[in-house]
């Protein structure tokens, strides 16, 4: 079993009971749950919990349908589940990809009267999508409005693994989809003119 740790001074900008004996120290447990103290599962739960709230505060599920001169319809589907985070708690960004074990960490470097760059942990392979971050969510649900941002965003993952985002019928059918997230605007992709030439066919 590997046990990994996460410090206070990693979340103390996060955590709402930085400092209380409450504080969870367990990040994640892999290997059988059967060989898992009492100790231990209450830990992972506190740490399952940062995870949740973290996410419906700071987290997002988007879907980008952008050009793409390489692939032959034109337009290529891009999810990406992000979270966002300044210098000061970069530290809580690291704890979330070392939770996942995926995703990379990126730099929004700020040049106005910002005190911070932004940081924001994302993962964008369709893989890692569907195999660790669905089903974490799917086992423990967001609690906001986001959750039903999941839900779409979910919706957008099974319509690609039915290979829907190859046509330009089904990138239709995920672009409406898409509109629906975070109460996006409409995806360029609506309003290009291929799609009104087709869709007046």
């Amino acid at each position: 079993m590997t046990v990994l740790r996460l410090t206070k001074a990693s979340l103390s900008q996060t955590w709402p009971f930085a400092g209380k004996s409450e504080y969870p120290t367990l990040l994640a447990v892999k290997g059988s749950e059967n060989v898992m103290g009492a100790d231990d599962q209450q830990e992972r739960l506190k740490t399952v919990g940062w995870i949740v709230g973290f996410v419906d505060g700071e987290g997002c599920f988007s879907v980008a349908i952008q050009r793409c001169r390489v692939v032959k319809l034109g337009w290529q589907v891009f999810p990406e589940f992000v979270v966002t985070q300044g210098a000061r708690s970069l530290a809580a960004l690291e704890s979330l990809q070392q939770f996942f074990r995926c995703g990379r960490i990126h730099i929004n470097r700020r040049h106005d009267n910002h005190k911070e760059h932004l940081y924001r942990f994302c993962v964008r392979a369709v893989r890692d999508l569907r195999e660790k971050v669905i089903p974490f969510f799917r086992e423990n649900p967001l609690r906001t409005a986001k959750r039903r941002d999941f839900e779409l965003f979910v919706q957008v993952l099974d319509l690609m693994k039915q290979k829907r985002h190859l046509s330009m019928e089904g990138i239709r059918e995920i672009a409406t989809i898409v509109k629906q997230i975070n109460r996006q605007k409409s995806p360029r992709f609506l309003e290009s003119s291929e799609t009104v030439r087709q869709a007046s066919r």
